[in-house]
């Protein structure tokens, strides 16, 4: 089980751009790391490493009040590491679960894809082939009880619902389901399975010759997906392929190194890392490449970061194929993960990591962690999200690809060709909304209420529905006003009707109608297809 992100209180008047960079860039932090973890402990021998230790046990046999010991050891581990670099992070033992459930690539739960509407667990859709799925469960079901775990009216958090429906696999559980469409209550047993947390959201063919897959992160699953989709694309007739890293913070630098091998001809070199004792290791291409030959396009923005860096500066340091967007993040740093004895744990930045030129696109941390992931708000203010001569290339570090092309490092991937953020300067927080989970929402609540008006209908026929009216359009506008959020719709009201309903199509048909639907309209995918004519 796993939720679409939870909407939470009205805000009023937020500035949405800064927002919603904020949040893509906590996914920046924990991106970028190598799949193993290390013995080590944190504390060993030493003057300075046994003064923590005594001042610990001083606290707890001689201080004069109860203390937390744990909450100071998180607070000194977390003040520790903002010394070294924005990238170094400490993980709560209450947090490990999450955080190694989100790059395992699956969990054993039952299957659905729901949030909290109206203190009530509501199914947005069951996981295809699911566990739910199989047993029945439909879009717009409540799921009131777990067992004899009562589910609604408690303000549950995401965390406690999730021990209430995880279990072992193969094991059982009731549950007591209230379908609205039906207007009736009954119980169903689910068998709890493996559910799959995908990292590749979409693989389409745009057109007769064209592939095109959106990886979102690089997790344990991500290359046997992207492997998987090529050779369906391939089945299908496409020699020209899209991968769209836009806003994928990154992840396992292996995956990252298993896609680009499928891309490139033996031998060439992928990435070069170097750890503090300057001991370099160069990951080449292998002979198993499937897509060494064909056009190749990687789509990249401000929030594509580290894994997502090191497959794009190998396309491009390789001249394998072009980088279209936005500059990169700027991370090229790589992470370890340590235990650290009791359930917790920190990704410590053990080495550098290197483009074929040579290169390093990590961008400067010397302001401190918080300017760092706000340099956002520094391109959007310098105007470097709209003019490709906005963007600040450090002349000093001019390095050549295979071909002799120049390329720059010190602050990530400079795009090969350049598409700014969509609308007009000061209109890009209409694209970010739609592109948010307000809309997955907002269309939610009205298929709640009119569901049966939609069964049975074609893709093209809830398009034609949608679009033949300004129903929606009108209900998003307020439902957006009644949540904080002021915009100027009407001069995109074509745009955001569109979005709509491919919205519509994503809750009622699937993920890859949604994506057909919305690539048709993306800057991005429209000046591929224009320069695959070229």
């Amino acid at each position: 089980m796993y939720p679409h992100n939870k909407r939470g209180g009205s805000v009023n008047r937020i500035y949405l751009p800064i927002i919603v960079a904020s949040a893509l860039a906590a996914g920046v932090l924990m991106g970028g790391f190598l799949n193993f973890s290390s013995g080590n402990a944190m504390l060993g021998s030493g003057s300075h490493k046994n003064k923590l230790n005594k001042l610990m046990d001083f606290i707890e046999s001689e201080y004069v009040d109860n203390v937390n010991t744990d909450s100071i050891v998180d607070l000194t581990v977390n003040n520790i590491l903002e010394q070294l670099d924005p990238h170094s992070v400490y993980i709560d033992k209450n947090d490990m679960e999450q955080v190694a459930q989100s790059m395992k690539g699956d969990f054993v739960g039952i299957g659905v894809n729901f949030y909290m509407y109206k203190d009530s667990v509501a199914v947005i859709k069951p996981v295809p082939n699911g566990p739910s799925d199989k047993a029945g469960i439909k879009a717009g079901d409540r799921i009131l009880f777990a067992g004899n775990d009562k589910l609604f009216g408690r303000n549950l958090p995401n965390d406690s619902l999730f021990s209430k429906l995880k279990g072992e696999e193969g094991s059982k559980i009731e549950l007591t389901v209230f379908r609205k469409t039906d207007n009736k209550k009954f119980k169903i047993n689910v068998t709890r399975d493996i559910v799959p947390i995908k990292s590749v959201d979409a693989s389409v063919l745009l057109d007769n010759k064209t592939g095109y897959i959106k990886i979102n992160r690089f997790a344990e699953t991500t290359y046997n997906e992207f492997h998987d989709a090529l050779l369906n694309l391939k089945e299908e007739g496409a020699n020209s392929l899209i991968i769209d890293l836009r806003d994928n913070g990154g992840g396992y630098l292996e995956m990252a190194v298993s896609i680009a091998d499928d891309l490139l001809a033996n031998d060439l070199l992928i990435v070069k890392t170097k750890n503090k004792k300057n001991r370099e290791d160069l990951t080449f291409a292998t002979s198993r490449g499937d897509f060494e030959k064909g056009k190749v396009y990687i789509l990249i923005n401000e929030n594509s970061a580290s894994a997502s860096e090191i497959l794009a500066g190998a396309i491009q340091d390789n001249d394998r194929g072009k980088i279209v967007g936005r500059r990169s993040f700027g991370k090229g740093l790589v992470q370890r993960e340590m235990p650290l004895g009791d359930g917790s744990a920190v990704r410590l930045t053990v080495a550098r990591y290197y483009t074929p030129s040579g290169r390093s696109i990590q961008r400067s941390y010397a302001e401190g962690g918080d300017a760092y992931f706000n340099d956002f708000s520094k391109r959007y203010e310098s105007g470097e999200l709209y003019a490709a001569d906005s963007i600040k290339i450090a002349d000093t570090l001019k390095y050549k690809t295979l071909k002799g092309r120049t390329v720059y490092g010190g602050g990530g991937i400079i795009p090969d060709l350049f598409v700014p953020m969509e609308g007009k300067h000061g209109d890009e927080g209409v694209t970010m909304v739609m592109q948010s989970g307000f809309v997955s929402y907002f269309i939610f609540e009205q298929l709640d209420r009119e569901r049966k008006q939609f069964e049975g209908l074609s893709q093209k026929e809830v398009v034609d529905k949608v679009l033949a009216t300004d129903k929606y359009y009108t209900a998003f506008s307020s439902y957006l006003s009644n949540n904080g959020l002021v915009f100027n719709l009407q001069k995109h009201k074509d745009r955001v009707k569109h979005y709509l309903a491919a919205e519509f199509v994503r809750q009622l048909i699937g993920e890859d109608a949604y994506y057909k639907m919305v690539l048709k309209e993306d800057n991005m995918v429209k000046a591929v297809l224009t320069d695959e004519k070229e």
